[in-house]
This record gives C-alpha cells, structure tokens and sequence, in this order.
C-alpha cells in the first residue's frame, strides 16, 4: 500500500507517517520550509520518503504525483496557522493561508484521484475545530479550515461510486508547534474548557486518520478528535 502525506515533518504530519510506515504503507511526505526538521524526520523514519514541494503551487503538486507509480491514501494535513484582527489582515496574508490550507487539499487531491480511479482508495482530510465553530481572531484560519469540511463532504458524494472514500478530522487542542506559543495562563484556560481536561496528542489525531482510512463503510465525515472541547 502507498501513502501521500502533506506536511509530514513535524507534529501530526509526522505521527501520520510513523504509524503508515509501521503498519506497512510505502509513506510519501511533503514539507516546504522547515530543512532541519525534514532531516530529523528522515532520521527517525529512514522508510519514508521526504520531498520538499509547496502544495500551494500546481506545478510543485503535479510533479509529486507524477512521480508516484500508485497511490492507496492521501493525507491533507499541510497548513499554517494565521493570528490576528481581520482589520489588521493583509490580502497576501490571506491569500497564503487560503492557498495552503484550502488550496494544497484541492490540488493534491486533483491529482491523487487519477491515481485511484478503477482500484479505490481513501482521502483523508485534516481541518481544524475553528473550521466547525470559528475562532476569534483566526477568521481567515477557520474559513480555510471551513473550505476543506464542505470539500470534504462534496467529494465524499463525488468519488463514491469510484470506490473511493473521503473523510476529515477536526484535531482540538493539540500538542504541536503550532500551539507552542501559548502562554501557561492560556493552556490551562483551555484545558478547562476541555471536559478530558487536557490538550491532545499527534499520535491519538493519526489514529483517528488511520481509523477513517482503514474503514471502508465510511464516507463523508466530519470526525472531531478534540477531547469534547467541540461536541
């Protein structure tokens, strides 16, 4: 079996590709800027494959995929984060974030279907709580992170008939970088508003993906991984 996975250095990227590769897939992974931490990935998961490509441009995408001689799953979990008012959001700060959140899902999956067509296989989608509640002062974060649940769902009816199932997670509060810069007052406000009363793990969001990839009977889902913070 053959895996894509987007943004597959750090945080849920990389437990994606290290449960895939123990349990068997030949594991692709993109990254785009971070060198350092694509060669510490390749250092603890010498399996997988780590190839630099910006999902946001076509011709990076393209050429990924040409290269791949089959493909069983698709992982979008590629994103960056944006924090701020929406007066003080810039068009090209908004553009990027569209662009790579919303529009590396478009783009990988454009030409990972041709891949699938007459054998079937899975898309799995990575978006976010605030693209199923918003959040304040990431609007431009959760309307992408919005775009990829009704694409989502969109493409669950799509690809049905061919066999191929699309699915998303919806990760909460987790322990990745992207979190990092929050302060302990802030983690330990969130972890009240947490009924598990604790931030998540990379690991526990990859089981869920593997789970939705794993199942054949399920389609078009939209599957909180957050600790009950979003019920």
């Amino acid at each position: 079996m053959r895996a894509l996975v987007t943004g597959g250095t750090r945080g849920i990227g990389l437990a994606v590709c290290r449960l895939l590769s123990q349990k068997g897939y030949a594991v692709t992974a993109l990254y785009f800027s971070d060198e350092a931490a694509a060669e510490r990935a390749r250092g603890e998961l010498p399996a997988v494959t780590f190839l630099r490509a910006d999902v946001a441009d076509e011709a990076d995408v393209a050429e990924v995929f040409k290269a791949l001689p089959s493909l069983d799953l698709l992982v979008n979990n590629a994103g960056i984060a944006h924090f701020a008012q929406v007066q003080d959001v810039q068009f090209s700060d908004y553009e990027r974030v569209m662009n790579v959140n919303f529009g590396g899902t478009f783009l990988c999956t454009k030409y990972a279907v041709p891949k699938m067509l007459g054998r079937g296989g899975a898309i799995v989608n990575v978006s976010s709580v605030w693209g199923q509640t918003g959040g304040s002062c990431e609007s431009v974060y959760s309307a992408s992170k919005g775009a990829v649940i009704a694409f989502t769902k969109a493409l669950a009816k799509e690809l049905a008939p061919s066999g191929i199932t699309v699915n998303c997670v919806c990760p909460g509060v987790i322990e990745t970088d992207m979190n990092a810069h929050l302060t302990k007052s802030v983690r330990e406000g969130l972890c009240e508003e947490i009924p598990l009363g604790r931030f998540g793990s990379a690991e526990e969001v990859a089981a869920a993906i593997l789970s939705l990839a794993d199942n054949r009977y399920v389609t078009g889902q939209i599957l909180g991984v957050n600790g009950g913070f979003c019920i």
